[in-house]
């Protein structure tokens, strides 16, 4: 059976205030009571109750994560890097994936209020913003991070994502393409974004993609699938897509496969994160990066600070995007033929 505090206390021969003031390293305790309380509380692997210290109001060292979808590789290679960051900070986290469903979003937000965390870090576009200002009214602090919602109080800590779209679109017409595609998240911000960027830089070249050749799509295997059969199924395929997730071109690359359309031979693929996948793929992903590691550190450390000075004024930081080469742009020269020169 899991030791309590009357255990400990009766143990220890003192009072339950006395090693609950041990526990909290409060009051006036001789230390040779506090060497003793802590003793027994190693010797019976006495963990004290996070739900307990938060109904005495203080703090559970607990921060509550929300993203849409952990199997998404951007989001799971975020969580590794927070709570990496969690763990220096003498934290753990409490970490929800949505699957872009509003009931999760209310359920985890009552399950975060219910658990009273000391603070929560949102990854998803809320659809609710009323539901989340009210649980922002409880006095709960958060960031968001890699969202920009306007409506949001919070601080926001993301990439630059027109600058990335603008990369990517540039990198493509310098390796010679102008029959191209791009295959997007429209209902994330982050995905109007990058298409922002693309068009941006497309259009200096005078060059414009329309339908049928931007494909709405969520960042997900079986949506993306049929976003990549639908592309595939064009009559006039595209020479270069840009895919404004890494999930998305390598789902395109697979299925392109399975069509017998080779990468980058008859198709080039661009992807936007530059997470384990486009190391991994065949051909490696050319992408556009986000400094991942830097996303989880600068909004971990964001959020301590609210937690400490609650009434601070929330910050946006916005980090720059690069690219990185690998193996999936080919060059197009002389009116369509392919050079591996980069």
């Amino acid at each position: 059976m899991k030791p309590t505090i009357y255990d400990v206390a009766e143990k220890a021969g003192v009072s339950i205030a006395t090693v609950s003031k041990v526990v909290n390293n409060t009051g006036r305790i001789s230390e040779k009571t506090r060497k003793r309380v802590t003793e027994i509380m190693r010797v019976l692997d006495y963990q004290p109750s996070s739900v307990a210290a938060a109904l005495t109001g203080k703090k559970t060292y607990t921060v509550g994560v929300l993203v849409p979808d952990i199997a998404n590789p951007f989001f799971a290679e975020v969580a590794r890097a927070l709570e990496n960051r969690a763990r220096e900070s003498g934290y753990t986290l409490m970490l929800c994936s949505t699957d872009y469903k509003q009931q999760r979003e209310r359920e985890y937000l009552e399950l975060f209020s219910k658990k009273q965390v000391d603070g929560v870090m949102v990854a998803i576009e809320p659809e609710e913003m009323d539901h989340f200002k009210k649980f922002n009214e409880r006095g709960v602090p958060s960031v968001m991070l890699s969202v920009n919602h306007l409506d949001a109080s919070a601080s926001v800590v993301m990439t630059d994502n027109v600058r990335g779209g603008y990369l990517a679109g540039k990198y493509l017409l310098s390796k010679g393409h102008h029959e191209l595609a791009i295959m997007y998240e429209k209902q994330r911000q982050s995905g109007r974004s990058r298409l922002i960027g693309f068009q941006q830089a497309l259009s200096e070249a005078d060059v414009m993609v329309e339908e049928p050749y931007v494909i709405d799509t969520r960042s997900d295997i079986l949506e993306a699938k049929k976003a990549a059969q639908k592309l595939l199924r064009l009559p006039k395929k595209p020479t270069a897509v840009f895919a404004a997730t890494d999930l998305i071109a390598i789902v395109l690359i697979n299925e392109a496969r399975g069509a017998g359309v080779r990468v980058p031979e008859d198709m080039s693929v661009i992807g936007f994160d530059n997470t384990i996948y486009a190391e991994i793929a065949d051909p490696g992903l050319t992408t556009i990066a986000q400094p991942i590691t830097d996303l989880a550190h600068y909004s971990f450390d964001q959020l301590l600070q609210l937690i400490k000075q609650p009434d601070q004024i929330g910050h946006r930081i916005m980090l720059a995007p690069s690219l990185i080469e690998r193996g999936s742009v080919r060059k197009i020269i002389d009116g369509g033929s392919s050079s591996n020169e980069i």
